[in-house]
């Protein structure tokens, strides 16, 4: 359609049209058995005739189940106007890769790219037209549990993959192959009190500015055309009725012109937050503050008519609203053809091809990060022997988080399918040895899952199995973890601990003397300090997808050397949380204080340092880095400084090095954090060779919001440092000029 036509199909629709547009239900308004329907719709309180006009779904799957949906949407809409499907897709459709905080950890946006153009070519053939992805939400509270879907603690970094997240998916808008990104959440929800889900988020303006708000606008400036509120208020305001967040920062600022959608019922909860009185009032409030659609409440459907009849304004917001939802239908081309890219044969062919799993399997490998090796136990050679493999983790195929509703479960490999690809099987003694965690967790906390979970389980047996087996063995594998049901949406935990009950599995092994390798599967960063002591070799493998425990295998083995670094800090335990590595330069510093240590900012009972830093990951390899140079020590805003470091591989493998770049501002007109990061160049170095990485310094990368709220740079001194994380750096210093002097 031609922009006129669009203008032109808004006047023709009724106030009634009009509001049914900006309606989205889930998939189980639209099931044929009446009862499935009948349900939802008495607990919504929504008419029928609502139901049979909405404008969008979300979370219904399958090319012909949206094409059969598709044409009865077209046959009862006197307008013809095609719905939107949506979908969480957000660490793949059927391919599953590692979790986001994975991807992060591969520090490799070309790649995440990759995933995410995979992502989109599975659900566009399947009939999808936007995912609820990328989650850019900056995060330094692992307690949080949806830490899992974020990308981590760095406003720079998490830039970066925004970025291609949002490339991935949309590409060129091949209807075949590529879908919408709504970027979540809007905006801040990654500093809720207390890390618990759903609270209140409050913060100056200036840290908001400076250190929540770039991923998003990073995001948008990649071209993404939609976003999601978020549950969280914004100065004391929720962000689903918060105008000055919606509409003067996202829509006069950054000139943002596609559709924002309230989370999962948040108009609704704006009665809950106590700033409407009622549903008539949150609908009100929800429309001024720019919500287009109102994610699965009654409110918009049941409200909005008499709104728009007494209030002009509010007329013409409803108008602004449809218009963009029309405009982004047919920017789809929906119009033209109503199911885009769905297609049941090319479903068969795309979706879980081994193309794709090949592709999951890679970006699994890159995400692992490696955390110890004493005595460089890893990899396994041929000639280990007898391998046990106990844990919890060492034969399940739940090894793709909470969020992988439409994987492929059956078809994971497991961790022991894994190493019987590669190692005989009398050779290797595979045992549970406790259960993944205790049933009364599952019993309180998840309910109908309970069922499901908690088969007939002989702890004592159990356990004496794994004892009998890692006595026999030469090396012990033990895969332990979280249950991914601990972290994601509503997994807020107040401990970052493993189970209990797997505390004790690994105490008992580790009392049998034996080399013991940790493989961790979690959804945020864990309080490992008791495992630490007893793990020999430990990898951090997050919930890896579809190919996690064939890349897993390839690891321990040495047939790909880790290359993963964490893109968010381990606290050395809970009490240090929020901790992160750009914190602020503080009066009475730990380290470099002239007071006495008692009077310094430090804990009495605990190191200041988390227990594994920002950029961190070890490698097969070792590299050692020299000869930091700088070809000049004056900037301005015209030129640029060069800044090159040599790497050298001195180890016995060829290994893939992360060289990052840190900048301090030694003076500001507000404080400064100690570091951060800037750039990052990730280098293949053969064991022997030395190669040197080079950066560009510009006036630009030392931008802040000054004492004045000007986004700008000041004059001054500064620090450059490089190293292979954040605690490993050479320093230099340069300075930032109003011109160069002579």
């Amino acid at each position: 359609m031609k922009n006129n036509e669009i203008h032109n199909l808004l006047n023709k629709l009724s106030v009634k049209d009009k509001i049914y547009q900006l309606i989205q239900l889930s998939g189980q308004f639209y099931q044929q058995d009446d009862e499935l329907v009948t349900g939802p719709q008495q607990k919504l309180g929504i008419a029928a005739e609502a139901i049979k006009n909405a404008g969008s779904v979300l979370n219904i799957r399958g090319a012909q189940e949206l094409i059969n949906l598709q044409k009865r949407n077209l046959e009862n809409s006197e307008h013809a106007i095609p719905m939107l499907f949506m979908a969480d897709i957000i660490n793949g459709y059927e391919t599953i890769f590692p979790i986001p905080l994975g991807l992060g950890a591969t520090w490799n946006p070309g790649l995440v790219k990759e995933a995410a153009a995979v992502s989109a070519h599975e659900a566009a053939v399947s009939g999808m037209h936007i995912t609820f992805s990328p989650m850019v939400d900056l995060v330094r509270d692992p307690r949080w549990g949806r830490v899992m879907e974020s990308t981590g603690e760095d406003s720079f970094l998490n830039g970066v993959f925004a970025q291609a997240f949002v490339e991935g998916y949309q590409g060129d808008m091949n209807p075949d192959k590529t879908i919408v990104a709504c970027v979540k959440h809007f905006a801040g929800y990654g500093a809720p009190e207390g890390g618990r889900e759903y609270n209140t988020v409050d913060m100056s303006e200036r840290t908001f500015r400076e250190y929540y708000l770039p991923a998003y606008k990073a995001a948008l400036d990649a071209g993404a055309k939609m976003m999601m509120t978020s549950f969280n208020t914004v100065d004391g305001i929720p962000a689903t009725a918060n105008e000055w967040l919606n509409r003067s920062v996202l829509r006069d600022e950054w000139k943002f012109d596609g559709l924002l959608i309230s989370d999962y019922a948040a108009v609704k909860e704006l009665v809950d937050h106590g700033v409407a009185q009622d549903d008539k009032e949150a609908a009100a409030l929800a429309l001024k503050a720019g919500v287009d659609i109102d994610m699965m409440t009654s409110v918009y459907a049941n409200n909005l008519e008499s709104l728009v009849a007494e209030d002009e304004e509010l007329s013409a917001l409803l108008d602004e609203a449809v218009l963009r939802v029309l405009k982004l239908k047919n920017e789809l081309g929906l119009f033209e053809n109503p199911f885009r890219g769905a297609d049941a044969e090319a479903e068969k062919r795309v979706v879980f091809s081994d193309e794709h799993r090949a592709l999951a399997k890679q970006v699994a490998q890159e995400s692992l990060v490696l955390l110890k090796n004493q005595n460089e136990l890893l990899p396994l050679g041929d000639s280990v022997g007898k391998i046990a493999l106990i844990g919890p983790y060492a034969d399940t195929k739940s090894l793709s988080g909470m969020w992988s509703f439409s994987s492929r479960k059956e078809e994971t490999t497991t961790l022991k399918e894994a190493f019987l690809e590669v190692f005989p099987e009398d050779e290797l003694f595979v045992s549970s040895g406790c259960p993944m965690i205790e049933a009364d967790f599952l019993k309180d906390s998840f309910g109908s899952y309970h069922a499901a979970e908690s088969t007939q389980f002989d702890e004592k047996k159990e356990l004496a199995e794994a004892l009998a087996y890692a006595q026999e063995a030469n090396v012990v594998v033990m895969a332990v973890g979280e249950h991914y049901l601990q972290s994601g949406e509503g997994g807020s935990r107040a401990k970052l601990t493993l189970p209990e009950v797997q505390q004790k599995l690994i105490q008992a092994i580790k009392e049998l003397g034996k080399p013991i390798v940790g493989v961790v599967f979690s959804g945020r960063p864990l309080d490992l300090r008791i495992e630490l002591q007893q793990f020999d070799a430990l990898i951090e493998a997050w919930y890896p997808g579809t190919e996690g425990a064939r890349a897993i295998v390839d690891t321990l083995t040495g047939k790909v050397n880790p290359s993963g670094r964490l893109s968010m800090s381990f606290p050395y335990e809970v009490g240090q949380v929020p901790v992160h590595y750009n914190e602020f330069s503080t009066g009475r510093p730990y380290e470099g204080s002239g007071h006495s240590k008692r009077f310094t900012s430090r804990y009495i009972d605990a190191p200041n340092k988390p227990l594994f830093p920002f950029g961190y990951g070890l490698s097969y390899a070792d590299f050692e880095y020299s000869d930091l140079q700088l070809s000049g020590t004056q900037l301005t805003a015209e030129s640029s400084i060069t800044v090159s470091i040599t790497v050298k591989n001195v180890g016995k493998y060829t290994g893939k090095e992360t060289v990052q770049l840190y900048i301090r501002d030694l003076v500001g007109s507000v404080v400064r954090p100690v570091k951060e990061l800037k750039g990052l160049k990730q280098v293949s170095i053969m064991t022997g060779e030395a190669t040197t990485v080079s950066f560009e310094l510009s006036e630009e990368m030392l931008r802040f919001h000054r004492a004045d709220m000007l986004y700008a740079s000041e004059l001054g001194e500064f620090q450059v440092m490089v190293g292979r994380n954040s605690e490993n750096l050479l320093t230099g210093s340069f300075t930032l000029a109003a011109k160069v002097e002579s």
